[in-house]
C-alpha cells in the first residue's frame, strides 16, 4: 500500500513536522502542538468522571477549538499547526497503539474468546465490507455524486469498516466485565487489522484487467497478508524473548532490556512494511509474544517500566490523532476544493452513516447467534441481547485508521485538487466527527442502561483463575483399569467436539509448558 515507505520515512516525517516552514516558525509550531496536547491531558483528567465526556472527545472538541482560533488568526488561510500525512499516521503513530494492545491484553480471556473475536474482527470486516460499497456505489450518484471508480468504491467499504473503539473501552471496565470486554477490545484490533489487510488487497487490483475470479484473488491476497504477518510477528516476539533470556542484559542494565524490547517492535512493523506485509498484524501479535515470554524475562523493574512506556506512547499518539482530526475539520483547502452542494454534501453523510449503521447490525446480531449455538454446551456465559446492542455500538464508532485511509487513497502528502476526492476526505472527517462525537457522548449513558449493575459479570473474572477440569481434563487419562490409548484418544476427541476452544487451549498450554518456556522463558 505504501510502497514508497521504507525510503521515504524520514522524509514524510520531517514534511509532516516542517510543512515548509521556517525554523523558528517550526519551533513555534511544536511549541504550541505541544501545548495543546497538554492542555488535552489535563482536561481529560478533570472530566473522568464526567458521563457524557470521554478522552476522544476532549481532544477532538479541543482541537475544533484550537484549529477555529488558528483560522481565525491566520484570516482564513490555514487551520493546522503541523500538516498530516498519512505515512506519518502509519509509521510513527500506529505501531506504539497496535503493539501495546497487543502487549496489555489478557491473553487467556482474548484466545478463550478468539474464534467469536475472528467472526466479527474478519468475517463481519468482509460482511460491512460489501455492503457500504455496494450501498456507496447504489446510492451516491442518486445524490448527484460521481466521478468515482470502482476501486474508490471499494476502498470506502475498507475506510467506513474500520471501527475505533476506544470510546467504549474508556467506559468498560475489564475486571467486571472481562468477557464483554474481550470481545469488544479483541474485535476492534482484529477488525482494524483486518480492514487495512483488505485495503492493501484492493489497491493491488488491476481494474483494468478484471476477471471473474477477481473476488477469489482478493482473498488469497488477505490470507497471504494475513497469516505471513502474524508469522513475522511470533517470530520477532520469540527472537527477542530469546535473546533477553540467554543474554540477561538486567545482569548490566535495565535500560538495554527496555530498548531492546521497544526497538523489536518497532522493527517488526516496519519489516512487515518493507515485506509488503500488514504491519498491524505483526506488531499486534509481536506485542502479545513479548508479554507472555519475553516481558518475564527482564528486570522486575524493567517490566514495571515497559508496561507503563508503552502505554504511555500509545495515549500520547492516540491523543495526537483525534486533537489533529478536530483541528482537520477546518480545513479550509479541502472545502474550498471540494465544490459540493450542501444537499449534495447532507445525502453523502446521511448515506455513509446509514450504511455503517446497517452494516454493522448485518452481521453483530447474526454472528453472536451463531457464535452462541457454536459455545452453547461449553461456555457457561453466552452473549445476551444487551451485550450484542453494546457490542454493536462500540463499532459505529470510526476513527483515526478510516482517516488514514482516506487520506492515502484520496490524497498525496494531504494534499488533493480533485474536487471528488476532496468531498470524500471531508466526508471521511465529518463522520468521523459525528460518530466520535454524537454516539461517543451516547456511549456511558447505554452502558449505564444495559448494564445497571457490572457485577452481573463478575463469575467471569474467574477468568485468570481457570477451574482446573477446564484445563487438565482432555489430559486425564482413563482409568487405569482400562489402560487403553484407544480410550484415551476417543475421550480427547470427544472433548475436542463438545469445548474446542477450551480443549486447544489445553493442549497448547502443555506444549507451551514443556517445549516453549523453557527456550523462551515466561512465567515460572
Amino acid at each position: 500500500m505504501r510502497g514508497r515507505i521504507g525510503s521515504m520515512a524520514l522524509l514524510s516525517f520531517a514534511s509532516f513536522v516542517f510543512s515548509d516552514e521556517t525554523e523558528p516558525s517550526t519551533v513555534v509550531s511544536v511549541s504550541v502542538f505541544v501545548a495543546v496536547l497538554c492542555l488535552c491531558i489535563v482536561v481529560g483528567h478533570l472530566l473522568e468522571e464526567n458521563r457524557w465526556v470521554n478522552e476522544s472527545i476532549t481532544a477532538i472538541v479541543i482541537g475544533c477549538i484550537v484549529g477555529t482560533i488558528i483560522l481565525f488568526s491566520s484570516k482564513g488561510r490555514n487551520s493546522h499547526i503541523l500538516r498530516f500525512n498519512e505515512e506519518v499516521f502509519f509509521i510513527y503513530l500506529l505501531p506504539p497503539i497496535i503493539f501495546n494492545a497487543g502487549f496489555q491484553v489478557k491473553k487467556k480471556q482474548f484466545f478463550q474468546n478468539f474464534l467469536t473475536i475472528m467472526f466479527f474482527g474478519v468475517i463481519g470486516v468482509f460482511i460491512s465490507f460489501a455492503i457500504i460499497s455496494a450501498g456507496c456505489w447504489w446510492l451516491f450518484p442518486k445524490v448527484g455524486l460521481s466521478g468515482l471508480d470502482a476501486q474508490d468504491y471499494l476502498a470506502l467499504g475498507t475506510i467506513f469498516s474500520s471501527t475505533d473503539t476506544v470510546c467504549t473501552l474508556q467506559v468498560l471496565r475489564q475486571e467486571e466485565t472481562p468477557r464483554l470486554y474481550s470481545l469488544v477490545f479483541g474485535e476492534g484490533v482484529v477488525n482494524d487489522a483486518t480492514s487495512v489487510v483488505l485495503f492493501n488487497a484492493i489497491k493491488k487490483l488491476d481494474f483494468s484487467k478484471l476477471e471473474g475470479w477477481a473476488i477469489f484473488h482478493v482473498v488469497r491476497d488477505f490470507l497471504y497478508l494475513f497469516l505471513t504477518s502474524t508469522a513475522l510477528g511470533i517470530a520477532t516476539g520469540l527472537l527477542t524473548a530469546y535473546a533477553l533470556k540467554a543474554l540477561y542484559f538486567g545482569r548490566h542494565s535495565t535500560d538495554r532490556e527496555i530498548a531492546l524490547m521497544a526497538l523489536m517492535a518497532y522493527f517488526s512493523y516496519m519489516l512487515a512494511e518493507l515485506l509488503q506485509l500488514s504491519g498491524i498484524l505483526t506488531v499486534f501479535f509481536c506485542g502479545i509474544v513479548m508479554s507472555h515470554y519475553a516481558w518475564h524475562n527482564v528486570s522486575e523493574s524493567s517490566r514495571i517500566t515497559t508496561r507503563h512506556i508503552f502505554a504511555t506512547l500509545s495515549f500520547i499518539a492516540e491523543t495526537f490523532i483525534f486533537l489533529y482530526v478536530g483541528m482537520d475539520a477546518l480545513d479550509i483547502d479541502k472545502w474550498k476544493t471540494a465544490k459540493t452542494s450542501f444537499k449534495t454534501l447532507s445525502g453523502i453523510y446521511g448515506i455513509i452513516i446509514s450504511l455503517v449503521l446497517v452494516g454493522r447490525a448485518a452481521f453483530v446480531f447474526p454472528l453472536s447467534i451463531l457464535s452462541n449455538y457454536i459455545s452453547s454446551k461449553s461456555e457457561r456465559q453466552l452473549i445476551t441481547f444487551k451485550h450484542q446492542v453494546i457490542i454493536w455500538w462500540a463499532g459505529l464508532m470510526r476513527g483515526a485508521v478510516s482517516i488514514a485511509l482516506a487520506f492515502n487513497q484520496f490524497t498525496y502528502s494531504g494534499v488533493t485538487w480533485n474536487p471528488v476526492h476532496a468531498t470524500m476526505i471531508t466526508s471521511t472527517v465529518v463522520v468521523v466527527l459525528f460518530s466520535t462525537v454524537v454516539f461517543g457522548f451516547l456511549t456511558k449513558p447505554l452502558i449505564t442502561a444495559l448494564l445497571p449493575h457490572h457485577s452481573q459479570e463478575s463469575t467471569d473474572h474467574k477468568d485468570d483463575n481457570m477451574p482446573k477440569d477446564d484445563i487438565a481434563l482432555p489430559f486425564l487419562s482413563a482409568d487405569s483399569s482400562a489402560g487403553s490409548g484407544f480410550l484415551q484418544a476417543k475421550r480427547s476427541l470427544s472433548m475436542l467436539l463438545e469445548r474446542p476452544v477450551h480443549t486447544i487451549h489445553a493442549y497448547w498450554r502443555k506444549f507451551d509448558d514443556k517445549y516453549m518456556r523453557p527456550v523462551f522463558g515466561g512465567p515460572n
